[in-house]
């Protein structure tokens, strides 16, 4: 199970997070995790390790604003299998966004950042979501919020680089081999972390789940 902390208020909103101390460096792995996989786990570990960082928590979503929920697995389903692949003394599962009256990144990590204003948080994502991340709401905004580390994906490296929020914020990527000291610069600040690649994705787990269930 993960850590947590006592309950906090979020208005009328009773939130439980996972615990934090002062001067930490956490990473932010959001998403729908249906289901989560291996992969990330990979990236979790990558980032920890590239990035320098304390932790990293895995923010498993109620659901994706912009994409379709058809498929979308129970939350406490994925809770559950997030905690059994995650399987490392410094990732901590949480589905804190459920109870929160918005599913919005940017407004995750306003809460965040107000909740734990001595925490470094870095933003971890995977090149696929860099590029769409023009789609997202306020999407400008969580670039000014905190630092971003793109993950490579199979097959997204050259599209994500030249996608519309790459190119907005070209001048402000750090490179690569200075990314231990992204948390530190001033924001907006980004990098693109290259990695051993794992091919496994969410979408070609539930695609496999149901063609062996059709069998």
């Amino acid at each position: 199970m993960p850590e947590t902390r006592p309950a906090h208020s979020f208005g009328s909103i009773k939130v439980r997070l996972p615990y934090a101390s002062s001067g930490q460096r956490i990473g932010l792995l959001g998403g729908s995790f249906n289901p989560p996989h291996e992969g990330h786990r990979h990236i979790s570990e990558v980032a920890l390790s590239v990035l320098g960082l304390d932790r990293v928590w895995w923010l498993v979503s109620p659901g994706n604003p912009i994409k379709s929920h058809d498929e979308l697995e129970d939350l406490s389903h994925r809770l559950k299998a997030a905690e059994d692949i995650a399987r490392h003394p410094r990732i901590s599962v949480t589905g804190f966004e459920a109870a929160m009256p918005t599913n919005y990144t940017a407004q995750t990590l306003q809460f965040l950042r107000r909740r734990y204003p001595t925490v470094k948080f870095v933003w971890l994502m995977g090149a696929d979501n860099l590029l769409s991340f023009h789609r997202w709401q306020q999407w400008q905004q969580i670039f000014k919020q905190v630092p971003i580390a793109v993950m490579d994906r199979p097959g997204y490296r050259m599209e994500a680089l030249v996608s519309p929020a790459a190119h907005r914020y070209r001048r402000y990527q750090i490179p690569e081999q200075a990314a231990r000291q992204l948390l530190q610069k001033p924001l907006p600040a980004w990098t693109f972390i290259t990695h051993p690649l794992i091919s496994q994705s969410s979408t070609a787990l539930r695609e496999a789940n149901k063609a062996h269930g059709s069998k």
